[in-house]
């Protein structure tokens, strides 16, 4: 039996594996990734691409690859809400409200202040193949589709796995220094013993990917997500939701579509045809020049991972979280967990930091998870609040539940009424698309970091409003800097596995101290001042000095990952002794 050694071996070639790889490639790792499929993903999953995952592509070097192949901006402007897509009668396909989403395709000055990067719209059958290019590329002949993870045992210096390669039918054993399992939580966990702790299940979900021109139907050129309200058939979640899935034009005019919808063919086998007559008569387009090109079935819940670590093994992306999609947090929080677990197995490897810096990984990331089953399951359930306006039950006949719709559109004696409550119900779906706390604001309170007895900023909203700053365990905030012609965003200092100090104008003895440290530590390290009027790098907009949380002799240390691990408001009498304590706490040696 054939023998490798690598230093990481990951189990898993979806989003999650094949970003690891990226990243750890970058930061000097030697990995090799094992993947079950033979091919990347077929069927339409993910697709909403936060900032914060952006920044991260952009640092991997994929983000105009992403952005190139997904929805233009001004084309994900909008979620809205329709009386069903097509019908018989004049109140097939109306407008019932929408709101913002994802930043407003730019618009939205929030979004503009929080990052350099917009969010994207790329499904994940497109992203896949362009993480798996870039993967290959460096790490050549170590990204393996075709191959099944049979077993593995670890010791006290590493992991021995068996993998078989299902092409050829032969087997190979895999030593490596550590596991990582982002298989979806097939195999690696409960082969490490980590249990599944199911939090809730909310509804048995159907799939359709199709071919169609729906652009005669489909209103709204910038209309991302289109949820069918058709009365005919039942609430949101009965009636389905649209997604346009490209390839090459979107809106109103994507060439292919995804439809989403509870399964109605009851609790025994999954029915396609069920799913594809449902989806027939839901849109009421009839099936002329319709080409289904996949359909499948999934379960609307959360579960999580009682551990992220059982010795050498990590899970990450939905290995250790999965809940419903509404919200689009599954797929980035996947892809924050391998952020923050890359950079931390490098630095053990170079023996740069300790082993129990790995177990920060779980400390920072599972409330995390834990935040965002719950907003995911809020927004799923907040659905409901349109049918309940609008007065819609699924007991109800067809005409029943069109006799209230129709109110919205009609006059009558409470049809004011009846609006201001459809108006309600609708912009209260903002928790779901415009969530931008829950995308950017997760602050981790415990972990590899230094506290510094400061209370964690008061939110505006928890949900809808973020606020950066820069206590300890908070993202850095976002600023344009210069130091030359062009302006710069604070985000461009960071590269794998780089720490920043970022010190105020009179700060100077802190970079020395760091750039001291980073020598005799062997760390790659950056250090710089950013001021109003003085500095490396000047404050060009004054946003810096506005959240930086420090004065003018301060300091704070961000981590590679781009968290704050430490802040000195201002000069300490030993920055050199004051930052090596730093490191140490973060570090763990």
């Amino acid at each position: 039996m054939q023998d490798v050694e690598t230093d990481i071996l990951i189990v898993g070639g979806g989003v999650v594996g094949l970003s690891a790889s990226i990243l750890l490639s970058a930061l000097g790792v030697d990995t090799l990734l094992v993947t079950y499929h033979p091919a990347t993903s077929k069927h339409p999953k993910a697709h909403i691409l936060n900032q914060r995952t952006l920044e991260i592509f952009h640092e991997m070097g994929v983000a105009e690859d992403v952005y190139a192949a997904g929805t233009p901006a001004a084309q994900m402007k909008y979620a809205g809400w329709y009386a069903g897509l097509a019908g018989p009668g004049p109140y097939y396909g109306r407008e019932i409200g929408r709101v913002e989403a994802w930043g407003a395709g730019s618009a939205d000055p929030d979004y503009v202040a929080a990052s350099a990067c917009r969010p994207a719209n790329c499904p994940q059958i497109y992203v896949e193949p362009i993480l798996k290019t870039h993967a290959e590329k460096h790490a050549p002949g170590c990204v393996r589709f075709h191959q099944e993870l049979i077993d593995f045992a670890q010791d006290e210096q590493g992991v021995t796995a068996t993998i078989s390669d299902r092409a050829t039918q032969t087997r190979y054993r895999v030593r490596c220094r550590y596991l990582l399992g982002a298989d979806g939580g097939r195999t690696v966990g409960p082969m490490a013993g980590i249990k599944q702790l199911i939090r809730g299940s909310l509804m048995r979900m159907a799939s359709v990917h199709f071919r169609a021109d729906l652009s005669r139907y489909a209103s709204g050129h910038d209309v991302l997500t289109r949820f069918l309200v058709n009365p005919d058939h039942g609430g949101s979640w009965a009636s389905g939701v649209l997604l346009p899935e490209g390839p090459t034009k979107w809106g109103h005019q994507s060439e292919e579509w995804v439809y989403h919808a509870t399964y109605t063919g009851g609790d025994g086998p999954f029915d396609r045809q069920v799913v594809v007559d449902r989806m027939y008569a839901v849109l009421g387009i009839g099936q002329l020049n319709v080409e289904i090109v996949g359909v499948s079935e999934w379960k609307m819940d959360s579960v999580i991972a009682e551990r992220y670590r059982a010795g050498r093994v990590f899970l990450a992306g939905d290995a250790c979280h999965r809940h419903p999609p509404t919200g689009g947090l599954g797929l980035n929080s996947g892809v924050q967990d391998a952020y923050n677990l890359c950079w931390k197995l490098a630095a053990v490897l170079a023996g740069r930091a300790d082993d129990a810096l790995l177990d920060s990984y779980e400390t920072e990331r599972k409330p995390v998870a834990e935040n965002n089953i719950e907003r995911a399951t809020a927004n799923a359930v907040n659905q409901f609040a349109i049918d309940k306006a609008l007065g819609l039950s699924p007991t109800a006949t067809p005409e029943q539940n069109w006799q209230r719709m129709k109110i919205l559109w009609e006059d009558g004696e409470n049809a004011d009424g009846i609006r201001r409550s459809v108006q309600k119900a609708v912009l209260s779906q903002r928790i779901g698309f415009r969530h931008h706390n829950v995308d950017f604001g997760y602050i981790y309170s415990a972990g590899a970091l230094v506290p510094d007895g400061t209370s964690s900023p008061e939110p505006i909203d928890p949900v809808l409003v973020y606020r950066p700053n820069t206590r300890p365990g908070s993202p850095v905030p976002h600023a344009l800097i210069q130091q030359d012609d062009t302006p710069i965003a604070i985000s461009s200092l960071f590269s794998a596995g780089r720490f920043v100090v970022i010190a105020g104008e009179e700060g100077q003895a802190w970079l020395n101290a760091a750039q001291g440290l980073a020598v005799a530590r062997g760390i790659s390290l950056t250090a710089l001042r950013i001021g109003l009027h003085d500095g490396d790098y000047i404050d060009i907009r004054g946003v810096w000095a506005k959240v930086r949380g420090i004065g003018r002799s301060g300091a704070v240390l961000v981590r590679p990952d781009r968290y704050v691990g430490f802040r000195a408001p201002e000069l300490t009498s030993d920055p050199r002794q004051t930052l090596e304590q730093a490191f140490t706490t973060i570090l763990g040696c």
